[in-house]
């Protein structure tokens, strides 16, 4: 049979192809999302938000259903060190890391996907994709036998087994795992000293977290004596319990598994996210240790960028070549989060005497602010910038190389009416923002095609990043970053 794919074809039905679903049909471009799974993964691979990611989802209006949803943790951790990383600092309206099961995100993000009118197909497997000068033609299994597909691009963002990414040829160098883990969701019959619980001793490094349910716990254990049991071996709340027990010198009862996982420290990342009409994100783009939860933050992170660069273009907002600053803004972020996980990895096998010192040496390091702030922001993605731009500027504009491309915060404008706006509200339809001062000349985007692409707002700025004070005139990006700026 034949599937009607629409423009863009999206392989891979999780949070991160369902969020690259979401920002093209957010502007009236046909998507369909090809998933593998018949149902929904019922198991939470990931459990938090980061501070970007809700800005991110505060950018279309989203954040309010996810906050709904998930509890506030003002702190996160780094290698399960005994110093947590202190989000309450940053410069945002999100603060804090929500925690919130991956199976909740999916289903708000496809719940969004579907009011945008996005088809949606379970249970089809793609088995082969060829690329011609117009367009993507795909073929897979699905819907009770086989079917072929069409679209101008196709994203992969179905995970660290990507078809995608093997059918368009795309190398995905790394390493292997060199040691595994264990997880397991379960009922703990004894209280917890502390909500959350983290330990650390020549036994192992133990996690242990409510899953927000009211019924179970996330227990996440490295245990020195178990790193080299195949990752394809079953795990056991037998095992499970006597690892807790070496480190933790009791298993608080745990009882009925939910979900029990083996997972490793594999490390890989795509030599390029970007193979002619064809786009990676997320874990098919790069797999990691999931230390710190980035994985899917990141994703959500890739899923934004890429997805409003490829309305600019299939609109005729913007040239083609913009799709190339996909590769150029995200790739390097990616390599950056296997350096930062790579780091957790090192510190989390650290259970032997020499180890123990450095572990106790940087958790003490980070409780200088500085220290602590630094690696808060790798966390929570907030030091990426993009100093680059990615298109012409318009007539009177400039990108200013200490400003371009960095994220700005949620911040207030008095706007012409007398009426204060935040500024995400400013930018629920997924266009780019002109912002200007009421003593600025008037000014508008007349740079061809991608004018056309903006939306203006004359304001006074309450608050908002110092660097930003000399500005008459600033044009936002849609994913909140700044593009340009004329200066008084």
């Amino acid at each position: 049979m034949t599937r009607d794919a629409g423009e863009v074809a999206v392989v891979g039905g999780g949070p991160v192809g369902l969020m690259v679903a979401c920002e093209l049909a957010l502007a009236g471009v046909a998507v369909s999302v090809f998933e593998r799974r018949t149902e929904r993964v019922q198991q939470s691979r990931a459990l938090s938000l980061h501070p970007r990611s809700l800005e991110v989802l505060a950018l279309r209006g989203l954040a309010d259903r996810f906050m709904a949803r998930g509890q506030r943790l003002p702190n996160g951790h780094y290698a399960v060190l005994e110093t947590r990383l202190d989000f309450s600092v940053l410069e945002t309206a999100f603060p804090f890391s929500l925690f919130i099961p991956q199976t909740v995100t999916e289903a708000l993000l496809e719940e969004r996907a579907r009011e945008l009118g996005v088809n949606i197909h379970r249970g089809h497997l793609i088995t082969r994709l060829q690329q011609s000068p117009e367009e993507v033609h795909l073929e897979g299994t699905g819907g009770g036998g086989t079917f072929r597909a069409a679209a101008r691009y196709v994203v992969g963002a179905d995970g660290a087994r990507s078809a995608v990414r093997t059918l368009a040829g795309i190398p995905f160098p790394g390493a292997d795992a060199t040691m595994s883990l264990v997880l397991g969701d379960v009922v703990l019959t004894e209280p917890l000293p502390h909500p959350a619980l983290t330990l650390s001793s020549p036994k192992g490094v133990l996690l242990l977290a409510p899953l927000g349910d009211g019924i179970h716990h996330r227990a996440v254990v490295f245990d020195p004596e178990r790193t080299k049991v195949p990752l394809s071996e079953p795990v056991t709340l037998e095992e499970l319990a006597r690892s807790v027990r070496a480190i933790a010198g009791t298993d608080f009862g745990m009882k009925t598994p939910f979900w029990l996982s083996r997972f490793g420290n594999e490390t890989r990342h795509a030599t390029t996210y970007r193979e002619g009409r064809v786009f990676l994100a997320g874990d098919a783009a790069h797999v990691h240790l999931p230390a710190g939860g980035q994985g899917l933050n990141v994703g959500l992170q890739d899923a934004m960028n890429l997805g409003w660069k490829l309305v600019g273009v299939l609109r005729g907002l913007a040239p083609e070549p913009l799709l190339d600053s996909y590769q150029r803004e995200r790739h390097p972020v990616g390599a950056h989060l296997l350096q930062n996980t790579l780091s957790q990895s090192a510190l989390l096998h650290a259970t032997h005497p020499e180890g123990q010192a450095l572990r106790a040496s940087v958790s003490k390091l980070l409780t200088l602010p500085a220290a602590n702030r630094m690696l808060a922001e790798q966390i929570a993605a907030f030091d990426v910038a993009y100093p680059d731009p990615v298109l012409p500027a318009p007539p009177g504009m400039e990108a200013v190389p200490e400003v371009t491309g960095k994220r700005l915060p949620d911040f207030a404008l008095r706007c012409e009416d007398g009426v204060t706006r935040r500024l995400y509200s400013l930018m629920h339809e997924g266009r780019w923002l002109m912002l200007r001062r009421p003593s600025a000349p008037h000014r508008e985007p007349q740079a061809a095609p991608w004018g056309a692409w903006t939306s203006a707002v004359t304001a006074e700025p309450e608050g908002g990043p110092e660097e930003l004070r000399p500005w008459q005139s600033l044009l936002v990006r849609p994913d909140g970053r700044i593009g340009y700026v004329a200066r008084a």
